[in-house]
């Protein structure tokens, strides 16, 4: 991989980039900051096209094309719900239930957050899984099956096991962590006659790198061949 402040380029391929995005660098352009699609224009020269996004706070995979078109395909993909992407997520708190689906309604609510509803008109879902750690630290592995803002954020609230260091959607303690704990570790997608996979374990942050995180992740194995739990 080849690295930059606050991205690592992952792959490069003929019509479109992977790079590893670092927790608290904006997608775009911030107060007279360079956002990621400048960053990487500026390493990679030449077009560089945004297909999805992921919050300030989250760290992991993103996919960048190189001309309008593949980003027309792209996000094609995205929109027909044919790319897998596989998150991970600490949480401090026990969650409701250790495994299964989170699905409801999203609607907003105090302080530019949103919340679950138990109704079923345009329902977020995400299928999740964890693991414990030691006692006060939970692994959990999030497969959304769509693509709401901060949809990973609300079902961990709602499964009241919401994200450690989450400013918005976690009780602030005195001793809060160095960053929000929720990383985009692996896509994964057909597109003309070849699948691409792509993993990247998260680089910053001391609970991603305590040792019996990082053994827990270990003995999950590749995220997209898990075992999920019928529903």
């Amino acid at each position: 991989m080849t690295a930059m402040p606050g991205f690592e380029v992952v792959a490069q391929e003929a019509g479109f980039f992977v790079v590893h995005k670092a927790p608290g660098l904006d997608f775009h352009d911030s107060d007279g900051r360079p956002g990621l699609c400048n960053l990487v224009r500026l390493r990679m020269g030449g077009g560089v096209f945004p297909v999805h996004r992921l919050d300030k706070a989250t760290s992991g995979l993103l996919l960048l094309a190189r001309s309008r078109e593949w980003a027309a395909t792209l996000a094609g993909l995205f929109r027909d719900r044919a790319v897998e992407k596989y998150y991970i997520a600490l949480s401090d708190l026990a969650p409701r239930k250790k495994q299964g689906l989170i699905q409801g309604d999203m609607v907003r609510s105090r302080r530019g957050s949103w919340k679950l509803t138990r109704t079923m008109e345009r329902p977020a879902r995400t299928r999740f899984l964890s693991r414990p750690v030691r006692p006060g630290l939970r692994l959990f592995v999030l497969k959304p099956l769509t693509g709401r803002t901060h949809q990973l954020r609300v079902a961990m609230k709602s499964l009241g096991a919401p994200i450690l260091g989450d400013a918005l959607y976690h009780q602030a303690v005195p001793d809060w962590p160095d960053r929000m704990y929720l990383h985009a570790h692996t896509l994964r997608f057909g597109l003309q006659d070849r699948v691409f996979s792509y993993a990247c374990a998260p680089g910053e942050g001391s609970f991603f790198l305590d040792e019996g995180v990082r053994q827990a992740l270990h003995d999950l194995g590749p995220l997209e061949r898990l075992a999920w739990p019928g529903v």
